[in-house]
């Protein structure tokens, strides 16, 4: 693949609707825009960036930060851009951002079918703690807890 401009950045308000669109093409039951606008504007522990691949808004990642602790609450790439590592730049800038904040430890919640995604927590050293039963609402999969200490 041929050099291609890369930029991961605070997300704005003004970027919900490319935020949206990727949240859109990723999940089954994806959040609303009003969802993320609340996030980006009266959240006080969250923190969201956009990657931008050539000036477009490719994929999104976001996480709270309370006390010690960070949880991600969504990482997502469109379709169109799956398989060049951007989710694992995406989870390499939260976890640094993490540590910048002062968190120690760090965790989310996946999919048990969601291997792909699996490997990836498990390539950036988080393990399995659990399981969360019914976890998704579409189709009450459980969902595999994973914490990393940072």
């Amino acid at each position: 693949m041929e050099e291609q401009a890369l930029l991961i950045r605070r997300a704005t308000v003004k970027d919900i609707n490319d935020i949206w669109a990727v949240e859109e093409a990723s999940f089954s039951t994806p959040w609303s825009k009003e969802a993320f606008k609340r996030e980006l504007t009266t959240n006080q522990f969250a923190y969201y960036f956009v990657l931008e691949l050539e000036k477009k808004i490719v994929g999104y990642a976001g996480m709270w930060i309370i006390l010690d602790e960070a949880h991600v609450t969504n990482v997502a790439i469109l379709p169109e851009s799956r398989g060049l590592k951007l989710g694992e730049l995406l989870m390499t800038h939260l976890i640094a951002n993490a540590k910048m904040h002062g968190a120690e430890s760090m965790t989310l919640e996946v999919r048990v079918s969601n291997n792909i995604a699996q490997n990836l927590y498990r390539k950036l050293h988080f393990e399995e703690k659990g399981i969360r039963k019914n976890y998704y609402a579409d189709t009450l999969e459980d969902a595999l807890i994973m914490w990393v200490e940072l």
